[in-house]
C-alpha cells in the first residue's frame, strides 16, 4: 500500500485528491495540511510514501517544506503540484529534492501513475517535461566553467555520453539506440551516475549536466 500526504491551503483541492486516490487499492491517504509548516510536522509523525506538495501554501511555501523533508532523510518523495508549469518555484523544489512535478489539472490517471512511479523510486520527468525544463528554466541558471565540478572527473566517457543524452531529454529507449546499447545497460549506466554523483534522480541528473557546463545552454 503507498501511503500519501495531502498539502495544499484549499480545502476542496485537498477533497477532490482525497476521493481520486482512495478509489485505488494501492493507495492510501495518511494525512494532509494546509500550509507548508503543518506538512512537514505531519511528515515527521505520520509514516508515508509520498507527498503531494502543493508549490504555494501559507506559513510556509513547499519549497521550503520539500527542502525540510529531504533534509530531514525520512523515506518520503516529494512529488510537487502546481499551476503554473514550470517557474521559478517548481525549479526550486526540484533543487530541493523533489522528485518531480504536476499540473493540478493533469489527467487523474497520469497522477495516479506518477505518485506510483516516485513512491517506487524514480523520477517524474517525461522527455516534453524535461525539454520545458531545458526551455524555461536552464536558460536562467549562472554559467559554471566546464569541469569546475571535481565530480565530473570521475565518471567514465561512457557515463558522460549517458549523462548528455539524460540532459537532451531522451528516454532510455532513445539513448540505448543512439548509443547502440541494450537498455538495461543504459538503465546500469544511470544507477551508476546516480551513485558516482551523489544525486537522488534523474532530475538531478539533467541540472548537474547544465550547472556544470558539461552540456551547454541552447
Amino acid at each position: 500500500m503507498i501511503r500519501v500526504f495531502l498539502a495544499d491551503d484549499q480545502e476542496l483541492v485537498r477533497s477532490g485528491f482525497r476521493m481520486l486516490i482512495e478509489a485505488e487499492e494501492d493507495l492510501q491517504v495518511v494525512g494532509e495540511a494546509a500550509d507548508g509548516a503543518q506538512t512537514v510536522a505531519g511528515v515527521m509523525s505520520v509514516p508515508c510514501d509520498v507527498v503531494l506538495m502543493d508549490i504555494r501554501m501559507p506559513v510556509m511555501d513547499g519549497v521550503e517544506a520539500t527542502r525540510r523533508i529531504v533534509a530531514a532523510d525520512v523515506p518520503t518523495k516529494v512529488l510537487v503540484l502546481t499551476t503554473f508549469d514550470l517557474d521559478e518555484y517548481v525549479f526550486s523544489a526540484l533543487k530541493a529534492g523533489a522528485s518531480g512535478f504536476m499540473l493540478k489539472d493533469a489527467r487523474p490517471g497520469d497522477l495516479l501513475n506518477a505518485i506510483r512511479t516516485v513512491a517506487a523510486g524514480e523520477a517524474v520527468m517525461a522527455p516534453s517535461a524535461t525539454r520545458r525544463l531545458l526551455d524555461h528554466v536552464v536558460p536562467t541558471l549562472p554559467a559554471s566553467p566546464e569541469g569546475a565540478d571535481p565530480r565530473v572527473a570521475v565518471l567514465t566517457d561512457r557515463e558522460q555520453e549517458v549523462l548528455v543524452e539524460i540532459a537532451a531529454g531522451a528516454t532510455n529507449a532513445e539513448i540505448a539506440r543512439r548509443l547502440y546499447m541494450a537498455e538495461g545497460t543504459v538503465k546500469t549506466h544511470i544507477t551508476r551516475l546516480l551513485a558516482k554523483l551523489q544525486i537522488r534522480d534523474r532530475v538531478g541528473l539533467v541540472l548537474f549536466a547544465y550547472e556544470t557546463g558539461l552540456v551547454r545552454r541552447g
